[in-house]
């Protein structure tokens, strides 16, 4: 699958935490980061994700928000 994303990183899932409508997925990049994401318990079901399951991750933004103290 070719995709016009531009920041795909992989990695592989750590832990899905399911709510009501809605799964927190926390993935381990390939270099040791970890990044969450949120998505439908849904989409969870339908890429039949697991712990250990290789994904990319996408990323696709018009905004990229920094704070500091």
């Amino acid at each position: 699958m070719q995709l016009s994303t531009r920041n795909q990183l992989d990695g592989a899932v750590i832990s899905i935490t399911r709510g009501e409508a809605m799964a927190v997925v926390r993935v381990r990049l390939t270099g040791g980061d970890e990044i969450t994401s949120s998505i439908t318990r849904d989409a969870v079901d339908d890429l039949q994700l697991t712990e250990g399951s290789p994904v990319k991750v996408l990323i696709k933004s018009t905004e990229v928000a920094l704070g500091v103290e």
